[in-house]
C-alpha cells in the first residue's frame, strides 16, 4: 500500500468534522473530497478547510479512483448502503458505530470486505480512550479481583435521534467498553423505556446483560436529563473503579472497598457481612484525544494491512446486543436469548426505518447527506427518492 492515504469524509453535521480535522492532522493521510448534502454545511466546511474540494453528490467520491477510502459520519439508517457501495467500489471505510440497523446488514458488510481484501473499521471512539485502556490494564492485572457487575450511565438532554432510540444512539459507547473489558458475549439481553417527546422512540432506557461467567452488566440511558453524564462503574470482589469521562484529569479513581460474607457460621444469628473501606487513588492516565488515535489506527491498519481493533466482527457484537435490546422491548423487557429471533429488515415500533431503505441512484444507491454521527445530532437524508418513518 501506499505511503499517503488518500481519504473522503461524507457527513458534516455533529461529528463529521471531529473526524476531518483529525485526518488532516494525521501524518500520511490527505483528505481528498468532503461530502454533504447540504450546502450550507459545505461552506462553513470550506472556511475551515479552503483547499480540500468538496461535493453534494456521494457517488463523486465512490467514483473517484484516487480516493482509497471513506470515512462516513451519516445517520445510521445510510451506514449499511454507503458502506456496502464504498467496499464494492474497492475503498477501505470506516463507519461510525452502529455499523448498521441489523446483523444480516453487519455480516454482509464483513463478507464484502473480506472478499476484497478491505479494512472494515467501525468507530467506537471509546476503545481508544487512554483512560478505558488504563482501566483494561488494571482489571487484567487482578488489582480489583475478579469482576462481578458493570454499571453505565450515559445521560444528557438531546441529542433527539428521528430514526433511531436513545439506546441504539448512546448505548453502543458502553456496549463496546463492556465487551472490551469482560471478554465475553452476554448470554441474555432485557431491555425497557418509555418514551416521552417522540411517539414509538424511546428517549429513555435500560439495558441489562448477563453473562456466563457471573458477570452482568446495566446501561442506562437518556435524552432527558438536565445533567451531562458520562459514568461507569465496575465492582470486583476486591476493589472498584470509577470511570468518569466528564472528568478533565482524574477520570479513573480505584476505591478499596468491598463485602465480605463470613465463610463458616452455625446459626443465622452468627451470620455476619464484613464491609471493607479502605484507601482511594487516581491512577496515572496519559492525556490524548480518543478520536486522534482512533483515525491514526485506521490509517495504520491500511497502510499495514491489519485487523481493526475495532473492525466488523467487533461492530456486528455491539449491532446483535442492539437488535436483542429492541426485540426485549417490543416485549416489554422480556429477556431475550443473544442471536435468537428475527433479525431482518422488517420495521420495529421503536423509530427504525420500514423496509431495506437503500436508494436507488446512479447505481451506487446514494447520492448526497447531510448527517451527524457518535451519538449525537439530528441529520437529515437528501436523496432524489422517497423514505417513510416507522412512527413518523
Amino acid at each position: 500500500m501506499k505511503n499517503t492515504v488518500k481519504v473522503g469524509v461524507v457527513g458534516c453535521g455533529y461529528w463529521g468534522p471531529n473526524l476531518i480535522r483529525n485526518l488532516r492532522q494525521s501524518a500520511n493521510c490527505q483528505l481528498k473530497t468532503i461530502c454533504d448534502a447540504s450546502e450550507q454545511r459545505l461552506e462553513h466546511m470550506r472556511t475551515m478547510h479552503p483547499d480540500v474540494p468538496t461535493t453534494t453528490q456521494f457517488e463523486d467520491m465512490v467514483d473517484d479512483p484516487e480516493i482509497d477510502a471513506v470515512v462516513i459520519a451519516t445517520p445510521v439508517r445510510f451506514h449499511y448502503s454507503m458502506a456496502r457501495a464504498c467496499l464494492a467500489a474497492g475503498k477501505h471505510t470506516f463507519v461510525e458505530k452502529p455499523m448498521a440497523r441489523t446483523t444480516d446488514e453487519g455480516e454482509e458488510l464483513i463478507a464484502l470486505a473480506e472478499s476484497q481484501g478491505l479494512v472494515l473499521m467501525v468507530g467506537h471512539t471509546f476503545l481508544f480512550s487512554p483512560a478505558v485502556r488504563r482501566m483494561k490494564e488494571i482489571i487484567d492485572s487482578g488489582d480489583i479481583g475478579e469482576v462481578q457487575y458493570i454499571a453505565a450511565r450515559r445521560l444528557n438532554l438531546g441529542l433527539f435521534q428521528k430514526d433511531i432510540n436513545v439506546a441504539w444512539d448512546l448505548a453502543p459507547h458502553d456496549i463496546s467498553i463492556i465487551l472490551h473489558l469482560l471478554e465475553d458475549q452476554p448470554a441474555t439481553v432485557s431491555c425497557q423505556g418509555s418514551c416521552h417527546v417522540t411517539r414509538g422512540i424511546e428517549d429513555v432506557t435500560t439495558m441489562y446483560l448477563s453473562f456466563r461467567k457471573n458477570h452482568c452488566a446495566i446501561i442506562q440511558n437518556s435524552w432527558l436529563d438536565p445533567k451531562k453524564v458520562r459514568q461507569m462503574t465496575v465492582v470486583g470482589s476486591r476493589r472498584m473503579i470509577v470511570y468518569d469521562d466528564t472528568e478533565p484529569l482524574e477520570k479513573l479513581k480505584v476505591y478499596d472497598a468491598r463485602v465480605e460474607a463470613m465463610p463458616h457460621y452455625d446459626s443465622f444469628a452468627e451470620f455476619n457481612y464484613s464491609y471493607h473501606y479502605g484507601d482511594s487513588y487516581v491512577p496515572y492516565v496519559k492525556q490524548d484525544e480518543p478520536l486522534k488515535l482512533e483515525c491514526q489506527h485506521f490509517l495504520e491498519c491500511i497502510r499495514e494491512e491489519r485487523t481493526p481493533i475495532t473492525g466488523g466482527r467487533q461492530g456486528l457484537e455491539v449491532v446483535s446486543i442492539l437488535e436483542a435490546a429492541s426485540r426485549s422491548l417490543q416485549q416489554q423487557g422480556a429477556a431475550m436469548q443473544l442471536g435468537s429471533g428475527s433479525t431482518g429488515n422488517e420495521a420495529n415500533s421503536h423509530g427504525r426505518l420500514k423496509g431495506d431503505n437503500d436508494v436507488k441512484l446512479n447505481g451506487h444507491g446514494l447520492n448526497g447527506v447531510n448527517g451527524n454521527a457518535n451519538g449525537n445530532g439530528n441529520g437529515t437524508f437528501v436523496p432524489a427518492g422517497r423514505h417513510e418513518l416507522a412512527n413518523a
